[in-house]
């Protein structure tokens, strides 16, 4: 039975030359007892629409309804659980539910309520942290107390609007899993929004994905049998085909050729690849260097008031030229760690970085790096910001042949009509691409990345993935990348480095992905070896999700000449 429904709904923002035409045309009906899933990529509508169902907002023409009445505003009847957490800071963890109980039904007794606080906030798995405040919890801990808000309110519809994307990726898995056991519970209506395939996936009974022009696109039916556990998934050839369907429709749709293809790159060379650089300075502290890049017996230890930490032990890692790396473990492992101290940012305790038969010592242009947060100055231009270390890095380079430089790489990453734009006014998604553009237009040695996309959302990230490999395979820069996703790991390297748990963390185990290049994300879930390496992954990482030890480690693995 249908309880809730859109007719033909539109919304649109602002007036005039300024309007907005944000949905189009939404015709859907909600099921009673279902979890729908809707997906897209940012901008596509997605809160909004929830918006709508929550009665934030009132649709620009057509209805949306509940039970078969208007909406015209929020109800005890559906709850909402946001992206943010919303908490009252100065309430504890029982405070903050306690609230909502007491907004919703002030006539409840309160030995009912406190009944039900409880309740709630043990179905979270937060009784051991009641009586703490939102300032002393997590991020996952704040989400589950607004998780337990709203089941609290005993809504008979969960409105949930990205709840999990401010997560790590762990706790994010944990919790999807927990709304998952809720409802199946309850069995209340529940519409999730999300830009994660997977967790689309998991928790859904039938998945929409949103078209970036405020329609909704193709619908998908999920049959896979609950309870679906993640690990089983991998193996699961009906999750295996709904995975890449979805996949292949989301970046038809979304993610669309930008790449400029007219200008060509000036025969420059950068002043760290110029023969002078190179003469007579030899690594210290190693026997002999026979990788382009080598990590030998590298420590990193602080001193603490109790004594020395070693945060990272005996790294020990060979490249070859032009070697895609990614680094991968749970959060604490030290993954950053070793790329500051590649990158010179960091200084290294004991063993050493050699860089093409140089020992590395302090930063430098010739080994560029890609922040989670681009760190732009965001009063200069895509141009302007680019162009810094280009100035830099290209002194026998005429100016006319440095701009080629930074347009060449700003058109690669697909910024060709917002090279003039100032940074402060762009999409996160936007900054990183010139955050990328401008470390490839150093033509650095070594190209280190810490987590690039980590602040983007899932379609996002793929984009990005997508420019970044095209890129990639123009320069074939030796590269480095630092990531919690197996995924992106997988489709981005030669070898996948998994790291035990910190302190004291080490190499734990390679793998050699021998997948074809070029690479597509659609190209690789349709390989018959990626689940493979994927399952090789994700065995290491469930080991050391709970704390597990640094086993004695093996000989580390050398690529091939």
């Amino acid at each position: 039975m249908s309880i809730l429904k859109f007719d033909n709904v539109s919304k649109d923002f602002g007036e005039g030359t300024a309007r907005t035409e944000v949905l189009k045309n939404i015709t859907l009906d909600v099921q009673e007892g279902e979890f729908l899933v809707l997906l897209g990529f940012s901008g596509t509508g997605k809160t909004t629409l929830i918006n709508l169902m929550a009665g934030l907002e009132q649709p620009t023409k057509g209805n949306v309804t509940f039970k078969g009445t208007p909406i015209t505003g929020p109800g005890p009847e559906r709850g909402v659980i946001f992206q943010n957490y919303s908490l009252m800071p100065w309430l504890t963890v029982n405070g903050n539910v306690m609230l909502a109980l007491d907004s919703v039904f002030p006539n409840m007794p309160k030995a009912e309520k406190t009944a039900t606080v409880a309740k709630y906030v043990d179905m979270v798995g937060l009784s051991h942290a009641a009586t703490r405040r939102p300032a002393e919890l997590s991020g996952g801990m704040r989400q589950r107390v607004n998780v337990a808000r709203a089941l609290a309110m005993n809504p008979e519809m969960l409105l949930l609007d990205e709840p999990l994307s401010a997560l790590d990726a762990l706790t994010r898995a944990n919790l999807a899993d927990e709304i998952e056991h809720i409802w199946e519970a309850d069995k209340k209506t529940c519409v999730l929004i999300t830009n994660d395939v997977d967790e689309a996936i998991i928790l859904a009974d039938r998945i929409i994905a949103l078209n970036p022009d405020g329609t909704l696109g193709e619908e998908f039916a999920v049959s896979i049998p609950r309870p679906r556990d993640r690990m089983e998934m991998n193996h699961h050839d009906g999750f295996k085909k709904l995975r890449a369907d979805i996949t292949t429709y989301l970046m038809d749709v979304g993610i669309e050729a930008k790449v400029d293809m007219a200008r060509e790159l000036p025969n420059v060379t950068a002043i760290h690849n110029l023969p002078k650089a190179q003469a007579d300075v030899k690594a210290t502290q190693s026997l002999r260097t026979d990788r382009y890049l080598e990590f030998s017996q590298l420590h990193k230890i602080y001193p603490t008031p109790k004594g020395p930490l070693t945060v990272v032990e005996d790294f020990d890692l060979k490249l070859n030229k032009g070697e895609f790396i990614s680094l991968i473990g749970h959060s604490g492992c030290g993954k950053s760690t070793v790329l500051t101290m590649a990158a010179g940012l960091n200084d290294i305790s004991k063993g050493v970085i050699n860089l093409d038969g140089r020992g590395v010592v302090g930063a430098d242009p010739e080994r560029a790096v890609v922040f989670q947060s681009p760190n732009l100055f965001p009063w200069l231009t895509a141009r302007e910001n680019c162009a810094i270390g280009v100035d830099k890095v290209y002194p026998r380079a005429s100016q006319a042949e440095r701009q080629d430089v930074v347009e060449y790489y700003l058109e690669r990453v697909g910024l060709a009509d917002a090279m003039d734009r100032p940074a402060h006014s762009m999409s996160n998604g936007m900054k990183q691409r010139v955050g990328i553009a401008r470390a490839f237009a150093l033509s650095p040695k070594l190209l280190l990345l810490d987590e690039p996309f980590g602040m983007l959302d899932s379609l996002t990230r793929w984009e990005l993935q997508e420019v970044l490999m095209e890129v990639w395979d123009r320069t074939k820069v030796t590269a480095i990348c630092v990531t919690h996703d197996v995924d992106e790991a997988i489709l981005l390297a030669d070898r996948v480095v998994m790291m035990t748990n910190g302190p004291q963390a080490t190499i734990g185990k390679i793998v050699d992905v021998d997948l074809p290049r070029p690479r597509t994300r659609k190209a690789l879930l349709e390989h018959p070896d990626y689940y493979k390496f994927r399952q090789e992954v994700l065995d290491f990482l469930e080991e050391y999700e709970h704390g597990a030890k640094p086993k004695p480690k093996p000989a580390p693995a050398i690529a091939a000449e």
